[in-house]
């Protein structure tokens, strides 16, 4: 099934790297010599993604500012295949409610939604190969993680495992580690039907008050279903200091100069 539009939610505040994201959006903090944002964008490229639609807030004007040179001064990209749409959040109330935002610009279609936070390393595209076993229901990225983690992520109870897909009975968001029925955690990437939106219109607040996306998703598996697919390459979480760091320096050790001066730095380190 094509799948043509994705959301980015980029209205989040990024407390965790405060206070240069008072300054600057989060999703524009680069590994290396590109923004988290770039990343999460090529991936969708190169699934096939023709319409990036980006939910957004005051001071974030910067991630528009960057498509708009990016478009003009790259030969990779072209304006005939690509279309930008930019919505505005008035405050951060949870991924369900940033993609409810996107209600108008997405119609009657499924879409994909890309959390630039995660970034996967992998020669294929995560959102493409997700497209590539789509069936038709709901459908999230998923990883194993240790059972201390469980209360981070949204976890998957899980009825039938394949492959690369899972078929879910039911989701939990940032359950306890006695509560949590698997450690099988989703992380930011989506395949949604658009069936999605009457259930998020009219959804109560959940875990932090927030609009949570993964409720709305446990209220859909009796009529559309959900699964999970298993991805391959490495995700680093670069919502958290430790996981941006993580993420530059497993970058900088495929570039062979670069590598050589992480090695030459890490062995000048004292004991």
């Amino acid at each position: 099934m094509k799948i043509r539009k994705v959301i980015f939610p980029v209205g989040g505040l990024g407390t965790r790297f405060y206070p240069i994201t008072r300054a600057v959006p989060k999703e524009m903090l680069g590994i290396l010599d590109k923004p988290l944002i770039h990343y999460a964008f090529e991936e969708a490229l190169s699934a096939g993604i023709e319409q990036f639609i980006f939910v957004t807030r005051h001071g974030k004007n910067s991630i528009e500012d960057y498509f708009d040179y990016i478009l003009t001064h790259s030969d990779d990209f072209s304006t005939d295949r690509c279309s930008f749409c930019y919505v505005r959040q008035s405050e951060p109330r949870g991924l369900g409610h940033a993609v409810l935002c996107a209600k108008h610009l997405v119609n009657d279609e499924p879409f994909a939604v890309i959390s630039a936070d995660d970034y996967i390393s992998h020669d294929k595209s995560c959102i493409g190969e997700m497209i590539q076993n789509y069936d038709g229901s709901n459908m999230a990225a998923i990883m194993n993680v240790s059972k201390k983690d469980v209360s981070k992520y949204g976890i998957m109870d899980v009825e039938k495992e394949t492959d690369k897909v899972v078929i879910a009975k039911s989701v939990d968001e940032k359950p306890s580690v006695e509560n949590a029925k698997s450690t099988n955690a989703i992380v930011g990437r989506y395949i949604l039907t658009h069936e999605i939106f009457d259930v998020l219109k009219d959804l109560k607040p959940g875990v932090k008050n927030e609009i949570q996306l993964t409720d709305a998703l446990l209220q859909m598996i009796p009529t559309h279903g959900l699964t999970g697919f298993k991805f391959e390459g490495e995700r680093f979480d670069c919502g958290s200091k430790e996981g941006l760091l993580s993420a530059v320096l497993h970058v900088s050790m495929k570039d062979k100069k670069l590598a050589g001066i992480v090695k030459n730095f890490c062995g000048s380190l004292e004991p």
